[in-house]
């Protein structure tokens, strides 16, 4: 049976807790030196102000998180520690370039600020700057080098400049730090499940669920490791168990919406799919599902736009050049479907092999 699996798309843990966790002990630390330094009156107004985002933030309250620290800046415009806290109430609140602009404020204001590079490099992650995280987390690595969570995240920026080895090592330290580290199991799992060590992922997933039931990206992945085994009907369950916690995280909808399809149910798929990539148009899985969707309305001059765009994306996406094949052979076009499988031959896939074998002799 073929194993058109690899439209899936895996999750990985987002390391905000990180940052919290980060940002809790080094900036009472940082805040501490600076009351020390002098205390005049607007320095005092500002540490109120400061304080008062504080409380704003841990409530969850972000735009009046960022209004106290917008008053406590406004009263010391070299208060690096507002400007970190606010870039973080921003990046909560889903403004990725404000958080980014704040904090670059506060490194430009201590450039010795370790948690504002920890925190530019997540946002500089999220926003499809891997080097440039990269260089954030080199910058502090001599000091973090024996956290657990810094470890993560520096895995996941490896996983995304596609240095893998180095990914494996990041997590595999980040573990014997903290055995019970849910988000390096989780995104270590990630990790083997996209290098077909199938067993191995499943023991990190199956630890981390453990450990918690309900983090979202590990519910995620043990979906696709049941779907691997064929069992779509129980990978649904994982994933809405995931949607969930993340109702509108793009990985999650368009991983529902492939179940749905395997589980011949396309109606249901196509809306997830389609938000999926309204949310996150350079997903080249959503591309390759929405492909499918078509293929599986028997239109194929509609699928193979989307499969063509997957392929500029992100050409590993498993089996794709079979199903480009598959389009262009149904479009009339036996040349080009001919010239897709072999490419999708060359780099391993049995799927392509046996229809180059069947159809271009």
């Amino acid at each position: 049976m073929m194993n058109d699996f690899g439209v899936l798309r895996l999750g990985l843990t987002k390391v905000s807790n990180l940052s919290r966790r980060l940002f809790v002990w080094l900036v009472l630390i940082h805040y501490s030196s600076f009351l020390i330094i002098g205390c005049v009156n607007d320095t005092d107004e500002a540490a109120q102000f400061f304080l008062k985002g504080n409380v704003q933030l841990q409530k969850r309250e972000y735009k009046e998180a960022i209004r106290y620290y917008s008053e406590a800046i406004a009263k010391k415009p070299d208060f690096a520690d507002a400007y970190n806290n606010r870039g973080l109430a921003k990046f909560r609140n889903d403004d990725r370039e404000g958080a980014l602009a704040d904090y670059t404020r506060a490194i430009d204001a201590d450039p010795d600020f370790g948690t504002a590079y920890f925190n530019r490099a997540e946002v500089r992650l999220e926003t499809g700057d891997a080097s440039g995280s990269l260089a954030d987390l080199e910058r502090i690595g001599k000091q973090y080098e024996d956290s657990t969570f810094y470890q993560t995240r520096l895995g996941d920026t490896f996983v995304r400049l596609t240095n893998l080895s180095k990914a494996q090592t990041a997590y595999d330290r980040a573990l014997q730090l903290k055995p019970d580290n849910v988000e390096a199991l989780t995104n270590r799992g990630a990790l083997y499940y996209s290098q077909k060590d199938y067993k191995s992922a499943e023991a990190d997933i199956k630890q981390a669920l453990a450990l918690n039931p309900n983090q979202d990206a590990a519910l995620n992945n043990q979906s696709l490791l049941l779907a691997h085994a064929g069992k779509y009907t129980a990978a649904l369950t994982y994933v809405e168990r995931a949607l969930a916690r993340q109702s509108r995280q793009p990985y999650y909808l368009n991983n529902k919406a492939y179940l749905l399809l395997k589980l011949n149910r396309s109606t249901e798929a196509l809306p997830l799919v389609e938000e999926s990539l309204q949310r996150d148009g350079q997903n080249a899985w959503a591309h390759h599902t929405l492909g499918l969707y078509w293929l599986s309305q028997q239109q194929p001059a509609k699928a193979l736009p989307e499969f063509r765009t997957a392929e500029k994306l992100d050409a590993s996406v498993d089996q794709l050049y079979y199903y480009i094949g598959t389009a262009e052979f149904a479009t009339g076009n036996k040349t080009a479907a001919c010239e897709a499988w072999q490419r999708g031959e060359s780099i391993g896939d049995d799927a392509s092999r046996r229809e180059r074998a069947s159809h271009c002799r």
